[in-house]
């Protein structure tokens, strides 16, 4: 007994906690820190980053120059009153990063290193820094230096604390424009997506048509490829040496349409899973009482099948919505000069070295990504039940015209998926596009192209396995503590809410915050950056909601009467969770595992930030080989991601059905 029990007229008495619900307690607080360390600190540190601003504090440093005899009686200067009068900087160039740097000489239109003259520098205050070279002056003693040396001499920017860094971002016009430019192809491509996964899902649910199974093979494909993938596709198909550039008409693809095409692309299957489970769902009556009503097949549409789906509808809308805004690899690779907030973190971060500026862009593409998350809870929190006990499943009735349409339909979407993929396996497979179109394998030579080789392959691999089995075992864990303990109402909650947390977070500011929060030398976890473990933590921690899930919706299938009986017969909770939860929910663990695994292969915007030369992977391999020109192996090491995440699927199904025959037995019986 664990619950509080009240007495007639007496007090309220707790029941004492048992060993198991202890040893529970503990594993929910384990995992809870974390995914506090790995989630909730590293965005308050990128949050407290964007807020920090520099500045150069120009009345923050004297100078005195010598006379030609080598005396200090001259006029003592700062480099504020020398600006006055030169007119060198402007006050927007005063803003600066976190690391950068401000030579005094520019103060001295007739400085030479050459000269006799001799200088003495000093801060004005105790907190006031300046660089001589690499050694860091502070203090406000007089350092003297001959010409030489002087060059050598550095203002370092002051650190305050304010919204200067927002104020800039949104008062710089290209960078603000980022914002705008994010939620029009977002907009644009979740409308497209859901439209095109709409039809297809209502295709192979709601009539007769043939090789359904193939188009939801098909339909699935784009999961298994990095998002930069269709990118390159498109380049071929429609770049300046394109295929097929004229059916543009004269337009480029490099810009939004590039990155609407390729985004209808790598979202289409995600639409579509949601999409496809709403229609399943559907009670026959109600097309019933539409046909005795003598209601058109349009009406029906309208008043029945749409309303019935829009929970799905919505919830794939938002799903796009987030996918789109938050992706980086895509128009990195396709986008040209047409600036989104994804690409405009990375090139503050890798490009400009302002970390500060990059905290502040993740700021600003947090809040669309969390907005569409929240919104698509509140809808599904509203959803009600659309099967009762009584309800009759919907069965299709053939129309040979309407499934005739349906099939061409499908074929179409499915040679889109399909000449996609086509597209970038030929373009692996040819020496040089356009000239020399013969086969060969030169492309797969990984070795001698930027971007990591053969090694980046293999790390993937392992990152893949590691997150798999690690990722499992922590999330199937965490959820059956949470939705299996006694009592312990708050903790769990706030575990629930921690759990949650990851899916509102893009995979980009995700990666930055673990640069603020690892690589800050005083951090206890400092030494697992650049390493393999940190790229682990952070792939297992940006997909822990949809894998919690599904583990969650597993175990709400099992009565909490099995339990009650292991209690009864004095039976450790972890016998039963050893022995009953894990085969039992076997099928959901093994999706898991393979959802985890997929995800590693193909992650490229939530480890840009953290690969070092020992840790690259195949999605960043892919990312630098086309930031080098070498489309074509980028293009090979892509179908390389395809090529094993198909034959990992593979095994996981031949493994499944093995492993599912012993351990689901019970089913049949």
């Amino acid at each position: 007994m664990t619950d509080a029990t009240a007495l007639p007229d007496g007090p309220v008495i707790k029941g004492r906690l048992s060993r198991d619900d202890v040893i529970m307690r503990l594993g929910m607080v384990v995992i809870a820190i974390y995914l506090v360390a790995t989630m909730v600190l590293p965005l308050w540190a990128m949050l407290s980053k964007s807020f920090s601003t520099f500045k150069f504090d120009l009345s923050g440093y004297e100078i005195q120059v010598s006379d030609e005899a080598g005396s200090f009686e001259g006029t003592i200067l700062t480099p504020a009153e020398l600006n006055a009068e030169l007119g060198v900087l402007e006050l927007g160039d005063l803003d600066a990063g976190s690391d950068s740097r401000m030579g005094l000489t520019q103060f001295f239109p007739d400085f030479s290193f050459r000269s006799p003259v001799m200088y003495r520098v000093r801060n004005t205050t105790d907190a006031g820094r300046f660089l001589v070279g690499s050694e860091l002056k502070t203090g406000t003693e007089w350092i003297e230096l001959d010409s030489n040396t002087f060059r050598r001499v550095q203002m370092r920017p002051v650190k305050s604390t304010g919204l200067g860094n927002f104020v800039s971002y949104f008062s710089t016009p290209a960078l603000f424009n980022s914002i705008k430019n994010s939620l029009m192809i977002a907009v644009i491509s979740t409308v497209i997506t859901v439209t095109l996964a709409f039809w297809f899902a209502y295709a192979l649910n709601r009539s007769c048509m043939r090789f359904k199974g193939a188009f939801r093979l098909v339909a699935m494909a784009p999961i298994l490829v990095p998002s930069l993938l269709p990118g390159i596709a498109l380049v071929y198909l429609f770049g300046n040496q394109g295929m097929i550039k004229e059916l543009l008409f004269g337009a480029s693809i490099y810009g939004p349409i590039g990155i609407v095409i390729g985004s209808v692309f790598f979202t289409f299957p995600h639409a579509f899973i949601i999409i496809s489970t709403a229609l399943a769902i559907s009670d026959a009556r109600l097309y019933e009482a539409a046909v005795s009503l003598r209601s058109t097949p349009w009406r029906t549409f309208w008043t029945v099948t749409i309303p019935g789906a829009r929970y799905g509808l919505i919830s794939a809308a938002f799903v796009v919505f987030n996918l789109v805004i938050t992706d980086f690899g895509l128009p990195k690779v396709i986008g040209g000069q047409f600036n989104v907030l994804a690409v405009d973190i990375y090139k503050q971060v890798i490009g400009q070295q302002n970390f500060e500026m990059g905290a502040v862009v993740s700021v600003v593409l947090v809040v669309p990504a969390i907005l569409a998350f929240a919104i698509d809870r509140l809808v599904q929190s509203k959803q009600v039940a659309l099967l009762s006990a009584r309800s009759v499943p919907y069965q299709p009735t053939t129309n040979r015209k309407a499934d005739n349409i349906f099939l061409g339909y499908c074929v179409l979407v499915a040679v889109f998926i399909v000449g996609m993929l086509a597209v970038c396996q030929f373009a692996a497979l040819i020496k040089f596009w356009p000239y020399d179109l013969s086969f060969s394998l030169k492309n797969y030579e990984f070795d001698r192209m930027d971007g990591g080789g053969w090694g980046s392959y293999f790390n993937s691999i392992k990152l893949a396995l590691l997150t798999a089995v690690i990722g499992t075992c922590v999330i199937f864990f965490g959820a059956y503590l949470v939705e299996k303990s006694n009592g312990f109402k708050t903790g769990r909650a706030i575990f629930q809410m921690f759990a949650m947390l990851p899916m509102a977070i893009p995979g980009m500011v995700l990666g930055l915050a673990y640069i603020f929060f690892f690589n800050n030398p005083a951090n206890p976890l400092n030494f697992i950056y650049g390493t393999m473990a940190i790229l682990v933590i952070c792939t297992v921690t940006h997909f822990y909601t949809v894998s919690h899930l599904t583990a969650v919706t597993a175990l709400k299938q099992m009565d909490r009467e099995f339990e009650s009986v292991s209690a009864s017969l004095k039976q450790p909770t972890m016998k039963l969770f050893s022995r009953v939860t894990v085969p039992v929910c076997m099928p959901a663990i093994l999706d898991i595992s393979i959802y985890l695994f997929v995800n590693a292969m193909t992650t490229v915007s939530a480890v840009v930030f953290l690969y070092s030369p020992k840790t690259t992977l195949a999605s960043i391999a892919v990312l630098n080989m086309d930031d080098a020109g070498d489309i074509a192996p980028a293009a090979a090491m892509g179908m390389m991601i395809f090529y094993t995440n198909a034959a990992a699927r593979i095994i996981h199904l031949i493994l499944s059905k093995g492993v599912l025959t012993r351990t689901q037995a019970w089913r049949t019986r």
